[in-house]
C-alpha cells in the first residue's frame, strides 16, 4: 500500500557541491566536525583521532560522551547561527552522530563545507512518511517494500483504516526511536486512543506482519558513488530496545543475505547518499523480506565492526566524510554484540557497579563504556562485543557475561 502523499524527489540532485578531500593534516590540524555529543559522535571522534584528524563537537548538552574526548567542544543548540559558523570556521567537513539533528542546518553549513550524510537524505529518515515515500519510490530498483501503511492525521483517518491493516502499529512520524512513540493496536478504537495519548500528531499506522527475525544493514557510500555493504547483522530487541546483534546471522539465509544487500546497496545509490547508512528489514516466516526503517548514521547494531571487521563503521563515517577511500569491510571473527543497559547498575532497588573485571576476563571479550555517569533503567551505557575462532565460541562467552551482570540470556 503507497502512503497518501507519494512524491519522487530527486535525491542525487539534492546533494552538496564537492569540496577537496580533507587529508589529515599535522601541521596545520585538520578538522573534522559532528553534530550531536551521544555516543556515536564519541566513537567517531576517537576513530577520526586515531587516523589524526582533531574533533569539534557541536552539542547543547555541556558534559557529554562526544564531548568528554573531542579536542573541542561548542556548547550550543544544533540552530545556533554563531555556533554553526564557528564550525564552519574549523572544520574541513561535517557529519552528524544522530538522525535528528536538524536538516536546515545541514544545509546551512553545506553552503561553505561539506556536509556527509547531506540535508536532503536526513530529512527522509526523519520522518517516517517521507521514508515509506522514498522506499516505495526505489522499491522497482531495490527489490523490497515496506510493510502495508496509512498516515493517520486525524479522526476521519481513524474511521477509514482498513481492515487489513489491524492489527498494526501506531507511530509518530517524527522523534520516535528505541521503541518510543510507537503503541501496538488491535482495533480502530485501540488506534483512536493511541492517537489520543501521543497528543494527536501526525502517526503511521503499519500492519503487523509474520516477523520470524529481523536483521540490519550496514552500508557506506563515498562520494564517487562506489558503495561497500558488511555482513548481514540479526538483531534480537527487548522492550524496544536492542538487545543483541549476532554476525553472521544464525538464521541468515546465502539468499536473504544477498537480496538485502543488493536492495541497501540500491537505496543508497537512489538516495544519493554519502556516508554510513544502516537499514533494517524484516524477515518473514515466508522468507521474505520487508523494508523496516534507515538510520543515517552509523548504529547500535554496527557496534561489532570495531573489534571484529577490518574497517569499523565509525572508521567508515571519517572516510566517507573525508572524501577518502573507503575501507574494506571484510569480517575476520564471528561475533555477538551485547547492549549495556543502566539496568546492570541495579539489584532491585541497590545501586552496585558490575564486574567489569570478570567480563573483561572472559576471552574474546571488548567492553565499551560510553561516558555517562548516571546510570538509569533502558538507557544505553556501553556495550561488550564477543569475538571467537567460531560462532559458538563467541556465543559462550556472551552467556558468561550476561551471568555475570545478571541479565536474562
Amino acid at each position: 500500500m503507497k502512503p497518501d502523499t507519494a512524491q519522487r524527489v530527486d535525491f542525487a540532485a539534492l546533494a552538496e557541491p564537492q569540496f577537496l578531500p580533507a587529508v589529515p593534516s599535522a601541521n596545520p590540524p585538520t578538522w573534522l566536525g559532528v553534530m550531536g555529543g551521544g555516543q556515536l559522535g564519541r566513537m567517531f571522534a576517537q576513530a577520526a583521532q586515531q587516523m589524526g584528524y582533531q574533533v569539534v563537537v557541536l552539542e547543547p548538552a555541556a558534559d557529554c560522551p562526544a564531548g568528554q574526548v573531542a579536542q573541542r567542544l561548542i556548547n550550543a543548540g544544533y540552530t545556533d547561527g554563531p555556533a554553526l559558523d564557528e564550525l564552519v570556521a574549523q572544520c574541513a567537513a561535517v557529519t552528524t552522530e544522530f538522525e535528528n539533528v536538524p536538516a536546515d542546518s545541514l544545509a546551512r553549513l553545506a553552503q561553505q563545507i561539506f556536509v556527509a550524510p547531506n540535508a536532503a537524505g536526513v530529512s527522509v529518515a526523519q520522518d517516517r512518511i517521507a521514508e515509506k515515500t522514498f522506499f516505495v519510490g526505489c522499491a522497482e530498483k531495490s527489490g523490497v517494500l515496506p510493510a502495508p501503511h496509512k498516515v493517520i492525521a486525524t479522526q476521519a483517518d481513524i474511521d477509514a483504516i482498513g481492515d487489513e491493516l489491524l492489527p498494526g502499529i501506531l507511530k509518530t512520524v517524527r522523534m520516535g526511536y528505541d521503541g518510543k512513540g510507537q503503541v501496538r493496536v488491535a482495533s480502530r478504537e485501540d488506534v483512536r486512543a493511541a492517537f489520543e495519548s501521543m497528543g494527536g500528531v501526525t502517526c503511521l499506522l503499519e500492519k503487523m506482519l509474520p516477523l520470524a527475525y529481523e536483521i540490519s544493514v550496514l552500508t557506506a557510500r563515498g562520494v564517487d558513488g562506489q558503495s561497500v555493504v558488511y555482513p548481514i547483522a540479526e538483531n534480537v530487541h527487548r522492550d524496544g530496545i536492542l538487545f543483541t546483534t549476532t554476525v553472521p546471522g544464525p538464521n541468515v539465509t546465502a539468499e536473504c543475505a544477498k537480496k538485502a544487500q543488493d536492495a541497501a546497496t540500491a537505496i543508497v545509490a537512489e538516495l544519493g547518499y554519502v556516508g554510513v547508512l544502516c537499514i533494517e528489514f524484516f524477515v518473514l516466516t515466508d522468507g521474505s523480506l520487508v523494508v523496516n526503517e534507515m538510520a543515517p548514521r552509523p548504529h547500535n547494531s554496527g557496534h561489532y565492526t570495531m573489534d571484529a571487521c577490518v574497517t569499523s563503521q565509525f572508521a567508515q563515517q571519517v572516510r566517507a566524510m573525508a572524501r577518502l577511500p573507503l575501507g574494506d569491510c571484510r569480517q575476520h571473527s564471528p561475533a555477538v554484540m551485547l547492549n549495556i543497559l543502566g539496568d546492570v547498575w541495579f539489584e532491585g532497588d541497590t545501586y552496585r557497579e558490575p564486574s567489569w573485571d570478570k567480563v573483561v576476563a572472559l576471552p574474546g571479550a571488548n567492553l565499551h563504556l560510553y561516558g555517562k555517569d548516571d546510570p538509569r533503567p533502558g538507557r544505553k551505557m556501553g556495550h561488550v562485543t564477543f569475538v571467537g575462532h567460531t560462532l559458538d565460541d563467541a556465543r559462550r562467552q556472551f552467556e558468561a557475561a550476561c551471568a555475570i551482570l545478571g541479565i536474562a540470556p
